[in-house]
């Protein structure tokens, strides 16, 4: 199936692609994305370093005539997100990703593509593979983990990187060259809660909240999708309250970064009450789906009858957990001032699950702004600690400032309106660009980001323009052979 995209052009960025949809690499698990990596650049007889938390930096000299251009670090990270359907049979560890084309787009079988960020370091490959390509100095950094954590970029230490210039590949819209990120933060939150024995003359349901679109929670926070941690919350809120429901179990979402788009539970009901529930999860699926008319259309919300669990939460805690998810800050908190359509401040309400006496809520904040990103972080204790749970924030990294007088920026610019004959948009980006954590550690870099046009990152259904991706190359190309003298 996926050997047609190595048809497309440029020749040489979609065969490298492809052999990155054929290397397992989800993030936390980038073993054998690294080790390729490595002997791609040994075997090119290029200098090849991979640093202690697992970043690979590989490095090109100059062309002739070019060496006296300011250095270049082209940079993208190697992880990707593992997102499927649920009816997808796929070990993101093992199995390929099965690419293909589909008009004017390459997209995946039933899971994650991998062009977030597999398309910047395919173009990467290809400039360092390139026998005809001209540039000054450039230096490769690939970063592991960029996904779930940062690491890599948290991990890269001062002095192993020797160029002047950032160029970022990790961004989501052609024609636009971007100049700022938010800061994030992830929130854990727990419950604990205790085995009760299911109360007599109680039937069991399962409740599925299915069928949204989920997404990335930085690019599509703004397209206010359905969460169905939210969702599910909602009804199981209903439920407790008037019809007497018990709940045995729940789990919705699985990764922080991406919008839920399903949640399950395990509930109990009396028995005299199982028709009027069965009756309410219908009208309750009919409402959803008005309220998120032409946004969610194949949004689903069913219960099954199954048989009896061994034990539901006790009253309080499942009184707890289920007001605390209902009544948390979740999607667009506030747009920015500075820059229109930009969302300055977010939050997704990634996880809830149960498991072993606890419930486990992974929540991730994003803000462009320190102040608001300290404000989101109280509301969120405002509302979990007077509920008796455990709440920590870890992870946090900063975002980026834009410069507006950086000099790449101002070459870009330029070039980009010789080459296709207009300006490109000046953007910053509500999402977590390693920029921010990058200028931090070599704060003489002028720094940009800019890539193909890729959809719903994060989600099964994500997708990357063809004709885009040509654009990407060009650009790129000429952006290199125009690098400043030093």
């Amino acid at each position: 199936m996926s050997n047609e995209i190595l048809n497309l052009e440029p020749k040489d960025l979609w065969k490298n692609f492809y052999k990155l949809t054929q290397v397992p690499r989800p993030s936390k698990k980038e073993g054998k994305i690294i080790e390729f990596m490595r002997k791609f650049g040994e075997d090119l007889r290029l200098e090849t370093i991979v640093d202690e938390v697992g970043n690979v930096i590989i490095r090109k000299p100059a062309t002739n005539g070019m060496e006296n251009r300011k250095g270049v670090v082209m940079q993208g990270h190697l992880d990707m997100v593992p997102q499927k359907n649920s009816n997808k049979v796929h070990d993101f560890e093992k199995d390929p990703i099965e690419a293909y084309v589909d008009g004017d787009w390459v997209t995946a079988n039933g899971t994650t593509l991998g062009a977030d960020n597999g398309m910047g370091v395919a173009a990467a490959m290809a400039v360092l593979e390139s026998k005809d390509l001209k540039h000054g100095p450039v230096e490769v950094l690939f970063t592991i983990d960029e996904e779930t954590g940062m690491t890599g970029a948290f991990g890269l230490k001062p002095g192993l990187l020797k160029g002047d210039i950032l160029l970022n590949m990790d961004s989501e819209d052609e024609g636009e060259l971007y100049v700022g990120c938010a800061g994030g933060s992830n929130a854990n939150i727990q419950f604990s809660y205790q085995d009760e024995p299911v109360p007599k003359n109680h039937v069991a349901m399962k409740l599925s909240l299915t069928g949204l679109k989920g997404g990335h929670s930085g690019i599509d926070i703004p397209l206010y999708r359905g969460n169905s941690n939210k969702l599910l919350n909602r009804s199981l809120w209903y439920g407790i309250k008037n019809h007497g429901m018990r709940i045995a179990s729940i789990e919705g979402g699985s990764l922080r970064n991406a919008i839920p788009r399903e949640s399950f539970a395990i509930v109990t009901v009396p028995a005299d009450e199982k028709e009027t529930v069965l009756e309410w999860v219908k009208k309750s699926e009919t409402i959803y789906r008005k309220e998120y008319a032409g946004l969610e259309p194949d949004l689903k919300f069913v219960a099954e009858l199954v048989d009896l669990p061994e034990a539901v939460m006790d009253t309080e805690a499942q009184k707890t957990v289920v007001y605390g998810v209902y009544a948390a800050p979740n999607n667009v908190i506030r747009m920015s001032h500075d820059m229109e359509g930009l969302v300055e401040t977010s939050t997704n309400l990634a996880v809830v699950k149960s498991h072993d006496g606890v419930v486990d809520v992974l929540c991730l904040l994003r803000s462009s702004v320190d102040t608001a990103m300290d404000d989101l972080k109280n509301m969120f204790v405002a509302v979990f600690e007077p509920l008796g749970a455990k709440i920590n924030f870890e992870g946090d990294y900063p975002g980026w400032k834009p410069n507006m007088d950086s000099p790449i920026l101002k070459t870009m610019q330029d070039i980009y309106d010789k080459k296709f004959g207009k300006i490109p948009e000046i953007k910053a980006i509500h999402a977590g660009l390693e920029c921010g954590l990058l200028g931090g550690v070599y704060p003489n870099w002028d720094m940009i980001s800019f890539g193909p046009t890729i959809r719903n990152p994060h989600s099964p259904d994500e997708k990357v323009n063809i004709g885009t991706v040509q654009k990407f190359w060009d650009y790129l190309v000429e952006t290199l052979e125009n690098i400043p003298e030093k």
